[in-house]
């Protein structure tokens, strides 16, 4: 019976290490396809903890009237294990939403302008979310004019997205549960189902291979930003976690030493800068050492002919639709020059009435686009 007992609590703390380990950035984890092991034993948590429970039960009178030591110091390794896994390093035990989201206006905004900022705009209505904000959160839930929307941000992965969260037509919540391929992931309250921050999709549980709507949105400095928009609103820090912030710009500047959210300097290494742009089911990724370089690209995606450009301030960029195949840019400044037009970075024509159609672009880590995109081309 003394057996049935340490089967019990080996069986427990192996259990509760897996059931983290599959889903957190731990050395191995994230690059095996443990995605439906995962899943798998973290639906049926209950059944495997209350099955070795009762191995302890069973075994537990033998072994204390055996040897005290070898019933508490077990039972206390136990313990200890639960709550590390459960508590501490649980994704939603180390992450919070904002306790208090603050918006305000530019005039009382106190984030740096040079920052980066993920920029939302829904009908004339705009707002700035800075990185060093969401990157912590994970996910911020807001309203623009009559749509709910959530910002996400990883930074193991350098991307953001904006979604609606809604599934169904009805309005869902998330929380963080941990992630996958190193991205972020979220399950809903309702299904249990699990969705991947870089596309908005369920990955599994009764929602899989469902999508969430996903919100136009754009990475840009904050001055850029409230240069094209300079009546909109800027997400301010919660004084609650204030101490977890990125309050010195390391992550966005590509300074981080960490091994997680680290930059490579060099091209298309897995930690290097790609911009990507899906249309169509087919996807391109941008070496940003090059865009830097060049600061104008014209290229072609599913026979769309596309233009991207990165601002003077180096941070900020804008892709397009080009009129025509034969339509080339130039860039001056901050002003695209074409067929003697001129456009700002809104894609709004100076001296008419035209306007260029915004594509949806997104500044992420190489290994984050290659593997969601596995066909991409590189450019």
């Amino acid at each position: 019976m003394k057996l049935l007992f340490f089967i019990g609590i080996a069986g427990i703390i192996l259990f509760e290490i897996l059931n983290v380990f599959f889903i957190m950035p731990m050395p191995g984890s994230q690059r095996i396809n443990s995605i439906e092991l995962a899943y798998f034993l973290y639906t049926y948590r209950w059944f495997f903890r209350l099955g070795f429970l009762l191995f302890i039960v069973a075994g537990a009178y033998q072994t204390y009237h055996s040897n005290k030591w070898l019933f508490f110091v077990p039972l206390a390794l136990n313990l200890a294990v639960i709550i590390a896994f459960n508590f501490v390093m649980a994704a939603d035990a180390m992450f919070y939403q904002p306790q208090s989201l603050q918006i305000v206006d530019p005039s009382s905004n106190k984030i740096p302008l040079d920052r980066l900022i993920i920029g939302v705009n829904i009908g004339g209505e705009a707002k700035a979310y800075p990185i060093s904000l969401i990157g912590y959160h994970h996910q911020v839930r807001d309203r623009i004019g009559n749509k709910e929307i959530m910002v996400t941000y990883c930074t193991v992965c350098r991307t953001g997205r904006v979604f609606e969260p809604k599934v169904g037509g009805k309005l869902e919540t998330f929380r963080l549960v941990g992630m996958d391929h190193f991205n972020a992931m979220f399950e809903d309250q309702t299904t249990k189902s699990w969705w991947r921050q870089a596309n908005g999709e369920a990955i599994m549980g009764p929602l899989k291979g469902t999508l969430l709507p996903e919100l136009p949105a754009q990475q840009m400095s904050l001055a850029m930003w409230l240069k094209l928009y300079p009546k909109s609103k800027i997400m301010q820090p919660d004084p609650a976690f204030k101490e977890a912030y990125d309050s010195t710009g390391k992550y966005e500047s590509g300074q981080s030493k960490s091994e997680l959210t680290g930059t490579d300097s060099l091209s298309w290494k897995m930690k290097s800068w790609v911009v990507g742009i899906e249309i169509a089911h087919k996807s391109i990724a941008i070496d940003w050492n090059r865009l830097k370089r060049e600061r104008i690209i014209q290229l072609e995606l599913s026979n769309t002919p596309l233009v991207l450009v990165l601002a003077k301030d180096n941070k900020s960029f804008f892709a397009f639709e080009r009129p025509t195949m034969q339509t080339h840019f130039a860039l001056k400044g901050d002003t695209l020059l074409a067929n003697n037009q001129l456009f700002d970075l809104k894609g709004k024509s100076i001296s008419s009435g035209l306007t260029l159609k915004p594509i949806a672009a997104h500044q992420e880590f190489w290994h984050s686009w290659e593997t969601f995109h596995p066909n991409t081309t590189k450019y």
